[in-house]
């Protein structure tokens, strides 16, 4: 296993567990403790995790601007965590989108492969601050789809956008459907972000828009993010996987928001 195979596992023990042992993670990976040591010197140095004495615990850092949120894993990173769910919760919520919509899709690596699964046979306009779902967008060739990136800052840690002009240029479009994830959702902060940098854009859309859509599976239910993004009831639909619990399923029926299971 590959130094970035192993940074991605860790991550996704660091989200479940909330810490991790050098004893442990060797022996799950078959490696020498002093690989995984070196693992974690070099995930602490990428603004991953927090090392500590015989293992490593998720990053706590106070975000700071205009710099990218340190608590927010690269994209190349976040894109390997549920990639299966990811792809069907795409594949739902690309069914929701017609023929001459005007579309936004946050930066997220949880909206990044929506483009894929629109019949090809549609006009749609798609409005954006992510370069990575421009760039894999751009692989389709589709002459239907036109793409509108909202420009501003280049935030070099996860491909988007980012700042006053970023946030400006929002102002001009009033999209039919905006397509957007989250970092937690939860009865206590309704729905909660990590990025101090986008979130103003995020907030624009979800006021500008006909219909909301939030793409989460089911790990990010009763999970809370730094920043607040939204109430649930200004969410019109939340489409997730049908692992969620039944808890989150109460409290979002009980504010009147559709939930939408991926198959």
């Amino acid at each position: 296993m590959y130094y970035i195979e192993r940074k991605s596992k860790i991550l996704e023990l660091l989200q479940e567990e909330r810490s991790v042992s050098v004893d442990s993670l060797a022996m799950a990976f078959d490696v020498s403790k002093e690989t995984i040591r070196r693992d974690l010197r070099q995930m602490e140095s990428e603004g991953l995790l927090t090392r500590t004495h015989g293992g490593a615990v998720p990053l706590t850092t106070a975000f700071t601007v205009p710099a990218p949120s340190p608590a927010e894993p690269p994209v190349d990173i976040r894109s390997t965590f549920n990639n299966d769910i990811k792809h069907s919760l795409c594949r739902k919520a690309a069914s929701y989108i017609k023929e001459g919509d005007n579309v936004y899709i946050d930066n997220s690596s949880t909206t990044v492969y929506l483009a894929q699964y629109i019949p090809e046979n549609i006009q749609v306009t798609f409005i954006t601050n992510s370069i990575s779902f421009l760039i894999e967008s751009s692989q389709l060739n589709n002459p239907n789809l036109t793409f509108v990136c909202l420009g501003g800052i280049l935030n070099t840690n996860n491909l988007s956008t980012y700042g006053n002009i970023a946030l400006r240029n929002s102002h001009d479009y009033f999209p039919n459907k905006a397509f957007l994830s989250c970092t937690g959702i939860s009865e206590e902060r309704q729905i909660t972000d990590s990025s101090i940098n986008e979130v103003d854009i995020k907030k624009e859309m979800i006021h500008r828009a006909k219909e909301v859509f939030i793409l989460s599976d089911h790990t990010k239910f009763n999970k809370n993010g730094q920043i607040f993004l939204s109430n649930i009831e200004n969410i019109h639909h939340i489409i997730t996987d049908p692992i969620v619990d039944s808890y989150s399923h109460n409290f979002i029926d009980r504010s009147h928001t559709d939930i939408i299971f991926a198959e």
